[in-house]
């Protein structure tokens, strides 16, 4: 075995210092194929001086002649003749290396649209799983506390809450259902009896988040029609859940939760649910994406990992 030939056999750097001049294997192959400089030059759009100078640099590499004229014509040498299938497999093989990567979808980072306080509160905590398991695909979170809407010009997939029909062009996986949960430290309500009534849950501060669709009247008229409540001067009011939970972690008031993101400090104890009740409400959590992307693997691979977290 030649030295060449063993270190192509190793794992040794490639011998690249052996190689032909790889600009001249397409008009090689051109003119062997053809048959004719000439006609070599018009496939490739180049000059016949050109063709004839890339033939000239191969023979020169190689140390031998690949065509023999003969008359008005050339054709291969016997050189040429054994040179000439490997050439063609090798184009060929790139070409088919190429169009199989260019068929790929393209890896950028998966943009996710997310609410503040889901990102916060739910998917943060769990994002290092997602990459242990998927460390092909990138995330790029953006977390948005205002629009509730699906971001197509800046997202790809994301976790939405609907309480209506989306866009025919969006696809929707449920997620999680809705529901009312309301939330407060248990310093709070020390010395009182729970769970509370709805009459009693009024005498403290209820703490209203106004970008949601769903308040605190609507809790109080589906548990209790009679308990109406008027906005008292103690009425707090914030633009994210992630706000109000930290305030009623600290004392200040009594949150209600859409959604399991108060689970954690639920289990701890760090907040209690002073009624003892878990109201459904209207609308659902779910994944929605462009239905064009049904099939990226980035989305089937957040999608499927997102469903897997619902327990």
């Amino acid at each position: 075995m030649s030295d060449v030939l063993r270190r192509l056999t190793s794992s040794a750097p490639l011998p690249l210092d052996r190689l032909p001049p790889l600009s001249a294997l397409k008009g090689f192959e051109a003119t062997a194929r053809l048959s004719s400089l000439r006609a070599a030059a018009e496939e490739l759009h180049l000059s016949h001086p050109a063709i004839a100078n890339q033939i000239q640099r191969l023979e020169q590499s190689l140390g031998t002649k690949l065509f023999a004229r003969r008359g008005r014509h050339i054709e291969l040498t016997e050189s040429g003749r054994r040179f000439y299938p490997i050439v063609r497999d090798a184009l060929e093989a790139l070409i088919l290396g190429a169009e199989a990567l260019r068929r790929e979808p393209c890896l950028e980072p998966l943009r996710v649209q997310v609410y503040v306080t889901t990102s916060i509160r739910w998917l943060a905590p769990r994002l290092a799983q997602f990459h242990q398991c998927h460390p092909e695909t990138e995330l790029r979170i953006k977390t948005y506390s205002l629009d509730w809407a699906f971001d197509s010009a800046h997202a790809d997939i994301a976790i939405l809450f609907r309480d209506g029909p989306l866009s025919s062009r969006l696809d929707w996986i449920p997620l999680f259902p809705s529901t009312l949960t309301p939330v407060c430290s248990p310093s709070l309500v020390a010395g009182y009896s729970l769970p509370l009534s709805p009459e009693a849950l009024q005498a403290f501060p209820l703490i209203s988040v106004y970008t949601e669709s769903w308040s605190w009247q609507g809790w109080f008229d589906t548990l209790s029609p009679a308990a109406t409540r008027p906005a008292p001067p103690r009425a707090l009011q914030v633009d994210t859940l992630a706000a109000a939970l930290e305030m009623a972690t600290r004392g200040e008031g009594i949150a209600l939760v859409n959604g399991p993101f108060a689970e954690d400090d639920l289990a701890t104890g760090r907040l209690i649910n002073p009624m003892g009740k878990v109201q459904p409400a209207s609308g659902e959590w779910g994944i929605a994406y462009p239905a064009h992307l049904a099939d990226d693997p980035r989305v089937v691979a957040f999608s499927t990992w997102l469903q897997s977290q619902q327990g």
